[in-house]
Parts: structure tokens; C-alpha cells; sequence
């Protein structure tokens, strides 16, 4: 069950992390990957930093910035539209 929570996570932390850097709305099925590896991303981050994220608000904040990083990266990457 704990696997569904996560995903709600996930999904929220992409949608948050979408709005943030002015991403061009890609979708629910998107961000909910996004969110769900940028809450591994932002995981690994906190961990290098040596901080622990506590309780849900803490995993959320978590997700939120792995998601932020991993949309500005591949912002860098995909080419623009004209």
C-alpha cells in the first residue's frame, strides 16, 4: 500500500516541480515520472549532503527539488521549438 503513497508523492512533486520551472505542461503521465525520479534524484542529493528527509512534507520537499533539477536538465538538453 505504501507503493501508492509514493506514487501520490511522486505525482504531486511533479506537478509542483512543472509550475516551478515553467515547464511546457507535459502531462500527467509525465510528471508523474519526473516526480518519481526526482524524488530519487533529490533522495541521492540530500543523502550526499548527509540530511535526512523526516515525515512526508520532508520526502515531499525532497521529490520537489530532484523533480525542479531534473526539468532544468532536460530542458538543456532538448532542443527549443521555434
Amino acid at each position: 500500500m505504501y507503493w501508492l503513497w509514493y506514487l501520490l508523492i511522486g505525482l504531486v512533486a511533479g506537478w509542483i516541480a512543472n509550475l516551478i520551472v515553467q515547464g511546457r505542461g507535459a502531462g500527467l503521465v509525465v510528471n508523474l515520472i519526473v516526480g518519481i525520479a526526482g524524488g530519487l534524484l533529490g533522495g541521492w542529493i540530500v543523502g550526499m549532503m548527509g540530511w535526512v528527509p523526516v515525515n512526508t512534507f520532508g520526502t515531499l520537499i525532497t521529490s520537489v527539488v530532484g523533480a525542479m533539477v531534473l526539468l532544468i536538465i532536460v530542458a538543456l538538453i532538448t532542443p527549443r521549438k521555434q
